[in-house]
C-alpha cells in the first residue's frame, strides 16, 4: 500500500468521511493506482473532505493534479496523479455506483 494510499484514507476517517472503500486499478489503469470512494453527509462536508485530503497531501508533497466539482456538487474527484478520491453525497454514490462498475478488481474496505 502507498504511502498516499495511506494519508488519504487517515485524513477521510478523521474528517468523518463514511464507507471509505478503495479499488485497486494498478493492474488495469496506466494513469492512477487507486480509486478511493466515500460518502460525506452533504455537500458542503464533501467540499470540506476534500479541501482537507488536498490541503493534507500537498504538505506532504504530493502534488494535486486537478479538482472537479464545486462546492454545491454531489460528487467531489480529487486527483493526486496516483490516487483519486471520489466523494459523493449518498444519493450520489447510490447512482453512479463505482464499486459495480470496477466490481472485477480488488477492492477493500478501510476500517481505521
Amino acid at each position: 500500500m502507498s504511502e498516499l494510499l495511506e494519508l488519504v484514507e487517515k485524513k477521510i476517517s478523521e474528517k468523518l468521511g463514511e464507507n471509505i472503500t478503495v479499488i485497486d486499478l494498478r493492474n488495469v489503469n496506466p494513469f492512477t493506482d487507486y480509486f478511493v470512494i466515500t460518502t460525506a453527509r452533504n455537500v458542503r462536508h464533501a467540499s470540506s473532505l476534500a479541501d482537507d485530503v488536498i490541503e493534507e497531501a500537498e504538505k506532504n508533497g504530493w502534488p494535486l493534479r486537478t479538482r472537479e466539482g464545486d462546492e454545491g456538487s454531489t460528487w467531489v474527484l480529487v486527483d493526486l496523479n496516483e490516487v483519486i478520491v471520489h466523494i459523493f453525497t449518498e444519493e450520489a454514490r447510490n447512482q453512479y455506483k463505482l464499486e459495480k462498475l470496477w466490481a472485477d478488481q480488488p477492492i477493500e474496505y478501510y476500517n481505521g
